[in-house]
C-alpha cells in the first residue's frame, strides 16, 4: 500500500496562513506602533497631563494608565508570538503552547464616567487598545480553533487523480 503523505498533497489549513497576511502584518504594524505611542505619551505628555488633574481623577490615571500598559505588553507578545510563526522561528503548535502565557482579557478599564475624566489622548489611546484587542482576539480565535472545528475540507478529484497516478506508474 502506498504511503498516503505521499500520494495525497498537504492540506493548507487557512489558519496556518493567517500570519502570514496582509492582515496580519498591517495588524501587527498597528499593534507595535500603538504600544510606541502609547509610551510615549506617557513618559512624555501625559505626565504632564497628570500632573494638572484632580487628586481622584489622578488615581485614575493612574490606575488605567497601568492597565493601558499591561493590555498593550500583553497584545505585543501575542503578536510577537505569532510573528516568529510568520517567520519559521516557532511552528503554530509552538505558538499555540506559549500563548496560554499571554493573557488577551487582559486589563479591561474601568467605569465609563471615570474615564470620561481622563485626558482626550489617553482615552483614544485606551479607545484603541480596546479595538486592538478585540481584532486579537477575534484572530487568537480563528487561528487557534481546535482542529475539530478548523477541520479542512479536501478537494474530492485528489483520490480519482491518485488512482489515475497510480495506474499510470504500474
Amino acid at each position: 500500500m502506498a504511503d498516503r503523505s505521499q500520494s495525497e498533497p498537504a492540506l493548507v489549513l487557512f489558519s496556518e496562513r493567517l500570519t502570514n497576511s496582509a492582515a496580519f502584518g498591517t495588524l501587527f504594524r498597528e499593534g507595535m506602533d500603538l504600544v510606541e505611542e502609547t509610551a510615549a505619551y506617557l513618559d512624555g505628555e501625559g505626565r504632564t497631563d497628570a500632573k494638572a488633574l484632580e487628586r481622584s481623577v489622578s488615581l485614575t490615571y493612574a490606575t488605567e494608565s497601568m492597565r493601558l500598559t499591561t493590555r498593550l505588553m500583553q497584545l505585543a507578545s501575542w503578536l510577537l508570538l505569532h510573528r516568529a510563526v510568520k517567520e519559521g522561528e516557532m511552528t503554530l503548535s509552538q505558538a499555540n503552547r506559549e500563548k496560554t502565557k499571554v493573557k488577551l482579557t487582559a486589563a479591561d478599564p474601568g467605569p465609563e464616567d471615570m474615564i470620561a475624566k481622563l485626558p482626550q489622548q489617553l482615552q483614544d489611546l485606551i479607545a484603541r487598545s480596546m479595538s486592538l484587542q478585540a481584532r486579537v482576539r477575534r484572530l487568537d480565535t480563528t487561528i487557534h480553533a481546535p482542529s475539530a472545528e478548523r477541520a479542512p475540507i479536501g478537494n474530492p478529484l485528489v483520490p480519482q487523480l491518485n488512482r489515475l497516478k497510480a495506474a499510470f506508474e504500474q
